[in-house]
């Protein structure tokens, strides 16, 4: 029996609902020689800012117990190098390119959107508003609705493609958050992005990042993303993009019956290149032995008799 593996968000329908996560995929060119990049979904570049970032010093990443804290600091080539450089591999790939922007400043964010949504290839922009606002002292765009709708009004008002936020967890209520880039305009929401966290030698009492402080991913942050995803998903209209600590055919399973459209898959890469292969062998697996035919059929389910 076949399964239809096809969903759609925001007008762009993807061919399955796995799609790479910002940050840990580079640009997708670094994993084309491990797999055929055209049995993804889609792919989601790292972030991308006004000018090339060299981002915090290292060590930059820790590994934790079920997780990993990173404070890469948004290291990239820039806008210019990246339309020159790493949109063109972009553009033969066959499924959905999700290019990632990140600011200081709302007007860089309106930049970004304008530029990079004039290039052809690419089907939409995730918009990181988990980055320190400068105009407001350093708070994250995203830790209040006022903060971050302004941030998307300015990307909607410039797009010429589907604007995705992509929503911090370090909110009092994501629910209000979601809502209120909802009204602003956006086309879907992808969440979460990582939670705050850090690490200590206890020998040396140094602080194990450079910046002291980084983003936790990775299962352990798994059980707080789905709660979110559905707490999202099940008071707002337009589509949702689950993430956080997704390794596995029933962890999709589960953000799906959450209420998720699509699921983008991270931490889960860097120990195993091949995991969007395993999750998608699993993913279809789970569908035929319980006899669905369409992978929609399981959207939004969870607590249904």
């Amino acid at each position: 029996m076949g399964v239809n593996l096809e969903v759609e968000i925001a007008g762009i329908k993807l061919k399955n609902p796995i799609i790479t996560a910002s940050g840990c995929f580079g640009y997708g060119e670094e994993a084309a020689d491990f797999f055929d990049l055209d049995r993804l979904g889609g792919i989601v570049t790292k972030s991308i800012t006004p000018l090339p970032r060299t981002g915090h010093a290292p060590p930059k990443v820790v590994e934790t117990d079920s997780g990993m804290l990173n404070a890469i600091g948004l290291t990239n080539v820039g806008l210019q190098k990246f339309i020159r450089e790493k949109l063109p591999f972009l553009r033969t790939y066959n499924g959905a390119v999700i290019v990632n922007i990140a600011g200081a400043a709302v007007a860089d964010y309106a930049m970004l959107a304008e530029k990079i949504s004039s290039e052809e290839g690419v089907d939409a922009v995730e918009v990181n508003i988990s980055c320190p606002n400068i105009e407001s002292g350093g708070l994250e765009f995203g830790a209040y609705p006022d903060s971050a709708a302004k941030v998307i009004k300015a990307v909607k008002n410039v797009s010429r493609i589907p604007v995705i936020p992509k929503l911090s967890p370090n909110v009092t209520d994501i629910i209000a958050v979601a809502q209120a880039v909802e009204d602003a305009g956006a086309d879907a929401v992808s969440l979460i992005n990582t939670l705050v966290g850090t690490a200590i030698d206890i020998e040396t009492k140094q602080f194990k990042l450079s910046n002291r402080f980084g983003g936790l991913s990775g299962p352990a942050i798994r059980p707080v993303a789905l709660g979110m995803v559905y707490r999202v998903a099940t008071n707002v209209k337009i589509p949702v993009i689950g993430l956080g600590g997704i390794s596995s055919g029933s962890d999709v399973i589960e953000f799906m019956m959450a209420g998720a459209t699509a699921v983008q898959i991270g931490t889960a890469c860097f120990a195993e290149p091949l995991v969007f292969l395993r999750v998608m062998d699993e993913l279809i697996s789970f569908l035929k032995s319980h006899n669905y035919s369409d992978i929609n059929q399981i959207i939004g389910t969870a607590g249904n008799s």
